[in-house]
């Protein structure tokens, strides 16, 4: 499967008039690509989506040339953006639970790609007496921060009526 990423690697950069390289590693699980170019924004884009898009555009050419029963998920960074979007998520993760600890009130975070997402919920999932959820569609999908206690209303739950004793 190596041999053929390289092949639509080296198509699809060369139809983008990028001048640069790339290295590929193979790990149990998928195959991470590392890219290195002068024009790393124009493969990256805002917030990462052309990045986001070029890597869905990769895995959907390797699958359909290896097969399914062949492929493994590529991973694509450019100019470590991704791994160092990583940190700063993480980071700024435990901040926003730290906001919510001192606060008590939910924090609502602006839109993320859903592997942006995943990194915040797993540093919130670590934080004791927090919890994080995803919201809305598309776009627009983000994530809602609160303490384990509240609802996504802001509000303390409290058991049904009829759940409490009379």
């Amino acid at each position: 499967m190596e041999e053929q990423l390289g092949e639509v690697l080296d198509n699809l950069l060369g139809m983008l008039l990028l001048e640069g390289s790339y290295d590929i590693e193979e790990a149990d699980e998928n195959f991470t690509v590392s890219i290195e170019t002068k024009d790393a924004g124009r493969l990256i884009g805002a917030r990462g989506e052309s990045l986001d898009s070029l890597q869905l555009l990769v895995n959907q050419m390797v699958a359909r040339k290896v097969g399914e029963d062949n492929f493994k998920r590529v991973v694509i960074d450019v100019e470590g953006w991704k791994k160092n979007k990583h940190e700063e998520l993480v980071t700024s993760a435990e901040s926003w639970g730290k906001q919510v600890l001192e606060s008590g009130k939910p924090l609502e975070i602006e839109p993320q790609s859903s592997w942006q997402r995943r990194i915040v919920h797993m540093t919130i999932q670590e934080m004791e007496g927090l919890e994080s959820e995803s919201v809305g569609e598309g776009r627009d999908r983000h994530i809602v921060i609160k303490l384990k206690s509240q609802n996504s209303n802001g509000k303390t739950e409290e058991p049904d009526a009829e759940t409490k004793e009379s």
